[in-house]
């Protein structure tokens, strides 16, 4: 299938202090949360200056594939858009329009199968497509890439130099993380549910093996939204206590869920599951995220070229299905 551009489409943060609350909104839109508990999460971000890391790291993911794509001989112009920020998708498709792009092929910053972690961005590139109107360029989402060596040798070397320093403790356990998810999204995640916990534990069970871990968990964190609406469990915090009363004395800590060091990372667990680790006596190591690592620049430039040629090899290293095409009926809105 022929495409005349590329783009890179990703989840978009605030840069500044006065962007907070406006992108917050911007996220939550439709889900009726109040203003106090906006101001609450609000707080995460101004500890870092109003600023969340995820559009820096877009950038410099750009400027590290645009020279592995040309070696390739891939020349395609690349674009960046967000869903809920600067440079908003809905301009970057005008501009694409304009300056003649019909069809794109994109990268989302999301290796899993959910609602909010890849329909939600399907729908948003079809709403925005709408608001730009006659001309607007179609656009084609690159498969999902949980198991592909480029993200999950990364993450396991990250996990080795973990554990490297604590190597004065007896028996570490390795602790996987991943962005938490409500129930319902995850019973409608995949064509038959479950699909986004499935592929969280491949890729734990991936990195566990190619960093030789024998022993390790799959936790979840960063979950929001009122107390009674069931979400993916354990979370961080509380496994974190589970392991310090069962006479674990150090935890490395991998953020398997996420690309590179969201403010997820940096708050849910660089600040406040390190806090938690210190007041229970646990040694605590948060390995690395992949970032742009080259094995995941070029893991990218991989997923592009096997849709731009048919004959190109596919890596893989799990037994999941992928396609490139969802199916209609996949990952539907959970009921709110």
């Amino acid at each position: 299938m022929a495409y005349d551009a590329l783009m890179l489409l990703s989840f978009g943060g605030p840069e500044g202090p006065d962007d907070v609350l406006p992108f917050l909104r911007n996220v939550t839109r439709g889900r009726n949360i109040p203003e106090e508990r906006l101001a609450r999460v609000a707080e995460h971000y101004q500890h870092f200056g109003g600023v969340s890391p995820i559009n820096e790291q877009c950038r410099h993911l750009l400027a590290a594939l645009r020279p592995v794509l040309d070696e390739a001989g891939v020349t395609l112009p690349l674009y960046w858009g967000n869903r809920n920020w600067t440079p908003y998708l809905t301009d970057t498709l005008a501009r694409m329009r304009d300056d003649g792009v019909r069809r794109a092929l994109c990268f989302v910053t999301s290796p899993f199968g959910s609602f909010s972690s890849c329909r939600q961005y399907l729908e948003d590139i079809a709403a925005a497509r709408e608001v730009v109107g006659a001309g607007a360029p179609s656009v084609d989402k690159i498969r999902h890439f949980h198991d592909h060596p480029g993200y999950v040798q990364p993450h396991a070397d990250a996990v080795r130099r973990g554990l490297a320093e604590l190597s004065d403790v007896d028996e570490p356990r390795v602790v996987f993380t991943a962005h938490s998810v409500p129930s319902t999204m995850e019973a409608t995640s995949g064509p038959d549910g479950g699909r986004y916990s499935a592929q969280l534990r491949e890729t734990a069970g991936l990195v566990a093996a190619a960093s030789a871990v024998s022993e390790w968990d799959l936790v979840w964190q960063s979950r929001s939204g009122p107390p009674q609406v069931a979400w993916l469990s354990p979370d961080i915090n509380e496994h974190l206590a589970v392991l310090a009363a069962d006479g674990v004395r150090g935890v490395v800590v991998s953020p398997i869920g996420f690309i590179s060091d969201h403010l997820e990372v940096v708050w849910d667990l660089d600040t406040e599951a390190a806090a938690t680790a210190k007041g229970l006596g646990l040694r605590y190591v948060r390995a690395g995220t992949p970032g742009t690592d080259p094995r995941f620049v070029a893991m990218v430039r991989d997923l592009i070229l096997e849709r731009l040629d048919p004959a190109f090899p596919r890596a893989r290293l799990g037994v999941l299905p992928v396609w490139d095409m969802c199916p209609v009926d996949c990952c539907r809105p959970p009921a709110r």
